[in-house]
């Protein structure tokens, strides 16, 4: 008889009903208290609801995007909510946070919706600008009808929403020879500093008791990279995530410590965006592929405290991802990339040398999601591994310090650059189920370039470019 737990062989399922996106642009004014002058203000908004819109309701929605203010401001990580009651409170109300010069401030305000001004008052959002709660400014702001209705109403979507909180439940069935991560990587807008929290657990291939480990690091601006194991203890299974010897990854808020406290975190996890799986969402449901990675979120924001050394860093709307893995342990050779491009646009990036006979021989397949506009490219995403029978795939360059991706499909091609200095690079060693040993290389502070181009008209065009300084998460790893 087993000595370790038996886990439930049921896979989670996650379930789902219909949401509600859209984009809004609005424009106006801010008048500063103490300042004898406007400033302008342009305010992009991404709106994301849970459910339909209900007119005779109210209906809460998350929102993220940009807060430009002439030169004072611009925060492309902006973030808050909406109450949209235009019949029942007759209102719809913003709260918008966002920082302008390391100060992080709440934009608060209501369209006030009345049949006698429909128009008037469906567009016009006067508002109070605070910071700690006291006022330091005010203004308004309108919706151009003229320019922006026909792409508002264009742009609504109402996509599946999946219910998150199932795709943290733990995959693991009780087979031997498996591997199963959580990691969450989270950069700091104040300080520049990224963070890394990895959990692991691993059920060896020889049948005996699973073990739960993992680590926590630490890439200040600067100093030196700082991280600590914890692990391994007994996995104990069952939950909603992660648990192990005070250790937790649970929906919503991420907390522990590793070597007796000299790292600490308690941290809140609030997602802004839908799932996002980088390989296909079948091979998720189905673990028939060596391994695969998603996901819960594409984006999302963290509050909180995390402590190093005697050091606490207070996050607030800090920006960053939580992923997933599940499979039977590391590629023979593979980079990873998350790269949050600001707007609310992500990019996601796995390229991979299977262990498997045959499978081992092959360049690195590559799985590219890029999340732009609230819609995924390409469209499929065996697209970039595969392509048309082995013809048209992407592909990927892995060394260090500098690893590069290229690909083209349908009309749009990419390539993306990233640079993991040494000084800001991490290397880690465990063991896989097997026994067998992998490093991993991790810079919560890398440098990415990419290059989205569209073909037009004859020839290739650059339809978007982003470049990040210090912000992007990277990793490159052998076994």
């Amino acid at each position: 008889m087993s000595a370790h737990p038996t886990p439930d062989r049921s896979a989670p399922a996650a379930a789902s009903r219909r949401g509600t996106d859209f984009s809004e642009t609005m424009l106006g004014t801010l008048w500063l208290d103490g300042e004898d002058r406007t400033r302008a203000v342009r305010l992009d908004l991404r709106v994301s609801a849970d459910r339909v819109l209900r007119p005779l309701g109210t209906t809460e929605a998350r929102a993220t995007g940009r807060v430009r203010i002439h030169g004072w401001a611009d925060d492309q990580h902006a973030e808050g909510e909406l109450e949209i009651a235009p019949l029942a409170r007759r209102r719809i109300r913003y709260r918008i946070t966002f920082t302008a010069e390391g100060r992080r401030l709440l934009l608060d305000g209501w369209k006030s919706v009345t049949p006698r001004r429909p128009v008037a008052s469906m567009t016009v959002l006067p508002y109070t600008l605070y910071e700690d709660g006291e006022q330091i400014g005010t203004g308004t702001l309108r919706f151009p009808l003229a320019t922006g209705l026909l792409p508002f109403l264009a742009g609504f979507r109402f996509p599946r929403r999946e219910d998150t909180d199932a795709l943290l439940a733990p995959r693991w069935n009780g087979e031997p020879g498996r591997t199963e991560v959580w990691y969450t990587t989270v950069t700091d807008p104040a300080t520049g500093t990224g963070l890394w929290l990895h959990h692991e657990l691993t059920a060896p291939t020889d049948g005996s008791a699973p073990r739960a480990h993992g680590w926590a690091a630490v890439f200040p601006k600067d100093g030196p990279v700082r991280h600590a194991r914890f692990g391994p203890t007994a996995w104990t299974g069952g939950g909603t995530g992660f648990h192990a010897d005070g250790i937790a990854v649970r929906p919503g808020h991420l907390s522990g410590s590793a070597q007796d406290g000299a790292l600490r975190w308690e941290l809140t996890e609030r997602p802004l965006d839908e799932p996002l799986y980088t390989f296909p969402r079948w091979s998720w449901r189905r673990p028939l592929l060596p391994a695969a990675q998603m996901l819960p979120a594409a984006r999302a924001a963290y509050h909180g405290t995390f402590t190093h050394d005697g050091t606490t860093l207070t996050l607030t709307g800090a920006p960053g991802a939580s992923a997933r893995i599940y499979g039977h342990g590391n590629a023979r050779r593979w980079a990873w990339l998350h790269a949050d491009l600001g707007g609310g646009d992500v990019l996601e990036i796995v390229a991979a040398v299977s262990m498997r006979p045959g499978l081992c021989r092959l360049p690195p397949l590559v799985f590219l999601r890029l999340r732009r506009g609230g819609r995924t490219w390409p469209r499929r995403p065996e697209r970039p591994a595969v392509g048309w029978a082995g013809w048209g795939r992407f592909r990927a360059a892995v060394d260090l310090p500098t690893w590069t991706v290229t690909g083209r499909a349908g009309l749009r091609r990419i390539r993306v650059e990233v640079t993991q200095p040494p000084d800001r690079t991490l290397a880690l060693d465990y063991s896989d189920p097997d026994g067998a040993r992998a490093v991993c290389r991790n810079s919560e502070r890398a440098d990415t370039h990419v290059l989205l181009e569209r073909w037009w008209f004859g020839g290739w065009r650059t339809e978007a470019e982003w470049t990040l300084d210090g912000t992007a998460h990277a990793e490159v790893g052998t076994r």
